[in-house]
């Protein structure tokens, strides 16, 4: 790739191109006597104690001092855009400036929102979250400042020279001694996307990566980066990336990155704990808590999946650390002074408190079980004499427990061998960083090849009559089952809105449509029959005009509810799924506790009463760069559209990119009712609700309902909540009564066991059949064993005439090698059965006529075991 790096700014400046003596790289500098790269650890650091800037600067004065010199030079300043990368389906976080723009900008499908433009981007990346605190210079949490042309091959913005030069002149500005300064060269790949990059060097750190995007992957491609292939793009991309924390603590000086970015926070740390034996702890929770910080703030929830696995990983990796130094105050009265400072959080706070307590709450009860899983592994693994990193990362993964709660559980377990790596929890944040690819439907790709030479589907159902659900249109292709016509009333499945059903008739005969997809922008119909159908036949479509009705007030009413939410449980709240159907739709929401009856309530009125004030809904499309601007990334609540041009459907305060069918008015959607609100897991809540005709439905149902449970009754129904409380606490009063007599019984029977109990050196071995449901011998057993507290060692196996076995042991034998469900497993093979438990309880069923031949063997086998 050397004449990537054949740039001619370096020839005008005087720049050699150098291979460095230590680590093998190539890098341009000024200096003639330069042997190293002047990266880490060929240079060492040469700024601590000695700025290597004009001017010590705070985070605030340098932002303003970058955006504000390439503003001056042509550059459109331009918002930060959220830390959680709402526009990407493949990322969760936002990793670089660039993230914000790929694919769509970046491929050339949509202009960007400037050009040439500057930024400073809030980037969050945990692959190095181990190494926070440990080396002076990781974070979790990084402001890239940048700048960024986009090329095309009929325009030319600016491209390498211009780029260097920008470099050059900002650090100039700032008193950088510019023979200090070296550019080496380094692939960069990222995204989909790859080009030849210049990382900016000074005093040993890397300040700046410059970027030129000119690669796109591809298997096919000639050009190979970190073993995969790429290809040239048509258009190309200056992308820049000027590290604001590096460059601060450049004009610092300060022993370490922390030291410059959070010097109060430190402090007061510090107050509450001993700085010098915890800093590394310390300065990790400093960190740790802006990463916080920007993640509540911008709205996402802690859960177990996605962006929420990420933020809650951070979360309790805090809460951890705080743990161990024994740090007294709550975690957001660290975070808050983070959060003060950003101006877009001052009426989030209260939120991001809530969500903080919650999550202390969870996280103690999770250490509480994680103790009791590690001693169940220890016991699985204990043969083995180690714990696999494998079975450590899905402890943590699937429940919850940290690595260190494990070891210290296993300190005293010397048989058994624990090594935390001391990259654990990046390797589970790789893990969890990427979106997983969804498998493409091998139907789809097989139709995608024979469209691809057909014009795209005009699409009637924008603009046509909604009471007239019939139209006219040619066919442009027959193949297979399916049909292409040139235009279509029939709505495609997509944004959880299902396709549209009805008829195609040609003459006197007519076919069913079973399923419409896009593909492309161009349509297909899914029909009953083609055999009569030929390329070039004009066809009357008729779509179901009930079924369409019913998709269009469900797919408006979800847009109200989610409206509603909003308004009752908090701007936070994001949509994570949605359908509709034709007598019911359900939305899946964020939200980081169960909702409330009363919420739901609110919820429901709320929603209703949109409908009631009629509002128009508004169905239009803007340009998505115009639209990003005005409405911001709250637009894409139903996913993500790759179009430059966007749908949008605005009702009242909720605007969202959307292509769905629509009513005219809130009031053609009639009335709503929830129906049913559940947690699916945690993070997300999902309402059922129905509109309109099924609402009135759903509410006469249950009308339907009170009015039989009062015939049974036979009360009034205003009266049913008092008499049915009534008939519980009765029903519990006979349920104790119950309880009491089944115990007696129980009592009885041990008893008569009693007489065949077999004493064996201190032990006491019961066995027997008795004609009792499995409950009862259950029942016998904890009057036997379990709630007996004396100093026999009771051993106790049960067996009934429906093939029941069960084996209990008394808590106080110690003896490991008598174990209930070992004994169970060595039963069931001659009595043809299965089952299982635990040490102290084990129960299983096999074959009734074998059951007395499985006590006797369970006899013979612990008589063994006591010798």
């Amino acid at each position: 790739m050397l004449e990537e790096y054949d740039i001619e700014y370096f020839k005008i400046n005087n720049f050699e191109r150098k291979r460095c003596q230590k680590c093998g790289a190539y890098f341009w500098t000024r200096d003639k006597d330069k042997i190293t790269c002047g990266d880490a650890p060929c240079d060492s650091y040469s700024f601590i104690g000695n700025p290597l800037f004009k001017n010590n600067y705070s985070l605030d004065e340098m932002r303003e001092k970058f955006l504000s010199f390439f503003e001056k030079n042509g550059h459109t300043r331009i918002e930060r855009y959220p830390v959680v990368a709402r526009w990407r389906d493949d990322i969760y976080l936002t990793i670089a400036s660039i993230a914000n723009f790929q694919p769509f900008v970046t491929s050339g499908k949509v202009r960007p929102p400037a050009n040439p433009l500057t930024i400073s981007q809030p980037c969050i990346r945990l692959e190095d979250i181990d190494s926070v605190g440990k080396t002076g210079r990781h974070l979790t949490t990084f402001e890239m400042m940048a700048h960024h042309a986009f090329n095309y091959p009929s325009k030319e913005i600016y491209w390498k020279n211009e780029t260097v030069g920008y470099c050059e002149k900002f650090l100039e500005s700032l008193g950088t001694d510019l023979n200090k300064v070296t550019y080496k060269e380094e692939p960069w790949a990222g995204g989909g996307n790859a080009g030849p990059c210049l990382e900016v060097l000074l005093g040993g750190l890397e300040l700046a990566t410059l970027v030129f995007m000119s690669f796109v992957r591809d298997d096919d491609g000639d050009i190979l980066i970190n073993g995969e292939r790429y290809r040239k793009m048509e258009n190309y991309i200056v992308d820049t990336g000027y590290g604001l924390e590096r460059f601060v603590w450049m004009s610092q000086g300060r022993s370490t990155i922390y030291d410059a970015l959070f010097p109060e926070i430190i402090e007061k740390i510090a107050k509450l704990s001993n700085l010098e034996n915890h800093r590394e702890r310390i300065y990790a929770i400093s960190d740790y808590s802006r990463c916080i910080a920007y993640m509540l703030g911008d709205g996402i929830v802690p859960s177990n999946v996605k962006s929420g696995y990420l933020a809650r990983l951070i979360i309790r990796r805090a809460f951890r650390l705080m743990d161990e130094i024994g740090l007294e105050i709550d975690l957001y009265d660290i975070v808050f002074e983070h959060a003060k400072k950003i101006k877009e959080f001052s009426d989030r706070l209260h939120v991001i408190r809530e969500i903080l307590d919650i999550e202390r709450e969870k996280y103690d009860d999770t250490i509480k079980k994680g103790k009791r899983l590690a001693l169940k592994k220890a016991g699985e693994y204990k043969k083995k004499g180690k714990l696999p990193l494998n079975v450590l990362i899905d402890l943590y993964d699937t429940y919850g427990t940290p690595p260190e709660i494990v070891k210290e559980v296993l300190r005293e377990e010397k048989d058994i061998v624990l090594e935390i790596p001391d990259n654990f929890y990046s390797l589970v944040a790789q893990i969890h960083a990427k979106e997983e690819k969804k498998n493409s439907n091998k139907e789809d790709n097989k139709l995608r090849d024979k469209l691809s030479n057909l014009p795209k589907t005009e699409r009637l159902y924008y603009v046509h009559d909604k009471d007239d659900l019939s139209f006219d249109a040619e066919i442009l292709e027959v193949i297979n089952n399916h049909i292409v016509l040139n235009k279509t009333l029939f709505y495609p499945e997509g944004g959880g809105q299902p396709a549209d059903s009805g008829i195609l008739v040609f003459n006197d005969r007519s076919v069913d449509v079973l399923d419409v997809k896009s593909i492309e922008g161009v349509i297909i119909h899914k029909v009953s029959d083609t055999s009569f159908f030929k390329k070039g036949m004009v066809v009357k479509g008729i779509v179901d005009f009930e079924t369409r009705l019913a998709y269009t007030k469900h797919h408006t009413a979800t847009h109200i509810v989610l409206e509603a939410a909003k308004h009752i449980l908090g701007g936070h709240v994001w949509q994570a799924g949605a359908q509709k159907e034709k007598d019911r739709a359900r939305l899946d929401i964020s939200h980081y506790k169960k909702i409330g009856e009363d919420e739901i309530k609110n919820i429901e009125l709320v929603a209703n009463k949109i409908v009631m004030s009629n509002v128009k809904v508004e169905c239009y499309w803007m340009d998505r760069v115009e639209a990003e601007k005005k409405y911001g990334f709250s637009l894409y609540q139903g996913g993500v559209p790759a179009d430059d041009t966007i749908r949008i459907v605005k009702i009242g305060d909720n605007v969202q990119a959307c292509a769905g069918t629509h009513s005219n008015f809130t009031g053609e959607v009639g009335f709503i009712k929830i129906t049913k609100v559940e947690r699916i897991q945690d993070g997300v809540e999902r309402l059922e609700f129905s509109a309109g005709e099924a609402a009135v439905k759903s509410v006469q149902n249950l009308e339907d309902t009170l009015k039989e449970a009062s015939s049974i009754l036979k009360i009034p129904p205003e009266i049913l909540p008092k008499t049915v409380k009534r008939f519980f606490d009765e029903w519990k009063d006979l349920k104790k009564d119950n309880e009491r007599l089944r115990e007696y019984i129980a009592r009885l029977n041990a008893k008569k066991l009693l007489k065949n109990v077999i004493k064996i050196k201190d032990y006491c071995l019961i066995t027997g059949k008795i004609d009792l449901p499995l409950n009862e011998l259950m029942k016998i057993s904890q009057v036997m064993v379990i709630d007996d507290q004396g100093n026999d060692k009771v051993i106790l196996i049960l067996g009934n005439n429906n093939g029941d076995l069960i084996i209990s042991l008394s808590r106080n034998i110690k003896d490991r090698k008598i174990d209930a469900s070992d004994i169970l497993k060595k039963i069931c093979p001659f009595i043809n059965g299965v089952g299982g438990g635990k040490r102290y309880l084990a129960q299983g069923r096999g074959n009734p006529e074998k059951i007395e031949e499985g006590l006797n063997l369970g006899k013979k086998i612990i008589m063994e075991l006591i010798g």
